[in-house]
Formats: C-alpha cells, sequence, structure tokens
C-alpha cells in the first residue's frame, strides 16, 4: 500500500479509487496467468505417473482456482468503494471453490480409474462405478450448501427442521419421483444389468441393450434403433432376462424322416449324437440329447438338445446352420428323406368296381 499512498500526493481523490480498482484487476489477470502456467508444468510432469488420482487432482484444481482468483480480485475491488459483506463473499466462494474442486475431482478420479482398467484389461462395473460417484457428488453439494448457509448467518438447526417436515409433505407429493429414486438405487445394490446388457422383459414389451442407468429412469436402445425410456420403479414389478449373462445358447430343433425310412431311424439318430459329440462348437459338458420322440401324422420325429460354447448371437447361428446342414447330410448317406406334410387315402377293394357300374347305369 506504500505506493498507493505515494500516488496520493500526485492524484485526487476522485480516480485514486478508480487506479486501485486497476490495479486489483490487473494483479488478478497476472497471478491466474501464472498459476495457468504453473499447473501447465505440473500437468506435464504428472501425465507420465500411473496414479490416476494426481491427474484428477489437477484437472479438478483448474477452473475452481481461477474462479476464486478473479473473485478474490472482484471483492478487494469492492473493499475499496467499501462495499458490505465482501468478508462473507470471500469466504462463501471459497465454499463454492472448495466444493467444486471435490465435485469435479470425483467426476474425473471415476473416468480416470475407469480408463485405466480397460487399458489393464481389467473388469469393472461402470454402473457401480457411476452410482458411487454421484452419491459422493450429491453429498459433497448437500454439505457445502448447509455450510455456505451458516457462513451467510442463517440457522442450520431451523432449516434442518423444515427440511424434516417439509419433506414429509414432498415425499408424498413427489412419491412417483422417490419410487424411481429407490428403483435405481436397487438397480445398483442388485445389479440385475449393467450398461452394455442386453435386456428383456416377458412381462412388459422391453427388450433392447442398456445405454444408461440413472437415479430416476434407465435408458434402454431397442434392437431398431430407437431409445427407451424407463422409468426404475417399473424393474422393481417385472421380471427382467438378462440374455447377456447367459453361459451357453441352446439348439432345440424337431426333425421328421418319412415312415418309410423306420428302419433307417435308429442309425441316423446315433449318427447325429456322434457328430454333436464331436463338433468343435458344442459344449458336451452340457445336456447333449438325441432321441426319437414322436410318431406324428405324417413324420417320425426325433429331437436334438444341445448347447453351444459361444454365446454370440451371429455366432451362435452360423453354429446352428452347420449344425443343420450335417444332420441333412447324414440323413441323406443313410438314404431316407426329410419328411413334409402329406396324406395318404387307401381304397377298400371293390369300391372302383361298385364306382365304375354305378356310372355305366
Amino acid at each position: 500500500m506504500n505506493i498507493l499512498d505515494e500516488l496520493n500526493k500526485y492524484i485526487s481523490q476522485d480516480d485514486l479509487w478508480i487506479l486501485k480498482i486497476f490495479i486489483i484487476i490487473f494483479a488478478a489477470l497476472v497471478i491466474d496467468y501464472f498459476q495457468k502456467r504453473i499447473l501447465n508444468k505440473v500437468q506435464a510432469k504428472l501425465e507420465s505417473t500411473k496414479t490416476a488420482w494426481d491427474d484428477a487432482l489437477i484437472h479438478a484444481v483448474r477452473k475452481p482456482l481461477s474462479l476464486l482468483i478473479w473473485i478474490y480480485g472482484l471483492s478487494f475491488a469492492l473493499d475499496v468503494i467499501n462495499a458490505p459483506q465482501t468478508q462473507t463473499l470471500r469466504e462463501v466462494v471459497v465454499i463454492i471453490s472448495a466444493a467444486w474442486v471435490a465435485v469435479r475431482f470425483i467426476r474425473f478420479a471415476e473416468k480416470n480409474i475407469i480408463h485405466q482398467q480397460q487399458i489393464k484389461g481389467k473388469p469393472i462395473d461402470k454402473s457401480t462405478a457411476d452410482a458411487v460417484s454421484q452419491l459422493l457428488r450429491v453429498a459433497v453439494i448437500l454439505t457445502s450448501f448447509l455450510v455456505a448457509l451458516q457462513t451467510m448467518g442463517f440457522n442450520i438447526s431451523a432449516i434442518l427442521a423444515f427440511g424434516g417436515i417439509g419433506g414429509i409433505a414432498i415425499g408424498f407429493a413427489a412419491k412417483d419421483l422417490l419410487a424411481n429414486f429407490f428403483g435405481g438405487l436397487m438397480i445398483y445394490l442388485d445389479r440385475p444389468f449393467a450398461i452394455g446388457d442386453w435386456i428383456r422383459s416377458p412381462d412388459k414389451e422391453i427388450e433392447g441393450t442398456v445405454e444408461k442407468i440413472g437415479w430416476r429412469l434407465t435408458v434402454i436402445r431397442t434392437f431398431d434403433k430407437r431409445p427407451l425410456y424407463i422409468p426404475n420403479s417399473i424393474f422393481a414389478n417385472i421380471a427382467v432376462e438378462n440374455p447377456s449373462r447367459m453361459t451357453n445358447r441352446r439348439i432345440y430343433e424337431t426333425i421328421g424322416l418319412r415312415y418309410d425310412d423306420v428302419k433307417l431311424l435308429p442309425a441316423i439318430v446315433d449318427d447325429v449324437r456322434a457328430m454333436l459329440q464331436s463338433h468343435d462348437e458344442i459344449d458336451i459338458n452340457n445336456t447333449l440329447m438325441v432321441n426319437f420322440n414322436k410318431f406324428s401324422e405324417s413324420s417320425l420325429d426325433f429331437f436334438i438338445y444341445t448347447f453351444t460354447k459361444t454365446t454370440d448371437w451371429q455366432h451362435y447361428h452360423h453354429v446352428k446352420q452347420d449344425v443343420l446342414f450335417k444332420i441333412n447330410e447324414i440323413i441323406a448317406k443313410h438314404g431316407a428323406d426329410i419328411a413334409f406334410p402329406t396324406s395318404t387315402i387307401h381304397i377298400p377293394e371293390g369300391i372302383p368296381e361298385f364306382a365304375a357300374q354305378s356310372l355305366k347305369a
């Protein structure tokens, strides 16, 4: 302040406050410039480390620190013109900046940890990571809000008491919103599905890939690429099937042969069973059945019941196609044929002669 005292001798009081504000703003600009350069150098060094926390901290500090510098500069400029409550403003800004740093740190830490786990090839539950991150951010925001209110002179005890009474009324008014919130919480805890899973419900017309699990609703992308937004409370009352977590895919087919091939059927069944047992894509550790099953109206039916090693939808159909072609080759090799619907009419002896005589008469 010695420089400002010397300037008092040469500058009038009407113009001095403008100069003081200019010096304060210029100082804030210089400090902000140098802090950005320092953080750039620190970030360049930290990016070479394997720790995800230090990178997240640098990213989290950048914008809040600039805000803090400029708001502090503004508050000191307001002191020049004797503005009230500048000290309270600085305290509130410190709280807001600290909360902003914490929220950004949690977000960047979540992204960095998931990214590093993916690079290492380790499995990570993105849904759980997102849920924990959201809970931590909400806790930081609520805590900062209450501390800021107390700093500004509000009675926190009265606010909390009012919140308890008002919470009951809000609970009745927003019961659907709360039901969706707790439905989302149950999804995070029970984890019947995760982001990227293919799910479907036999109770509702729901089928597709999970894109997002929020606290209010879940976003599912249907197979015709339409987004489906489902309130989380729905999942508490329906059955959900998760084909993405199946261990195998099943092949269950019935093949019919002609009645004329009844003597060839045992050998065909044995060869089909042997083919499945030696097939590279069939899991013989699961149930494998090939049996004559039924005398149908126009065919002798036998069925195959087996499981593929793959769970991939496209690859499964290639395997199933190969199995069906091989079954057809086995049937043809034995000189048999696959049956198709036919009808045989048996005419008793004597009826043709009777019909001919009736026509002559």
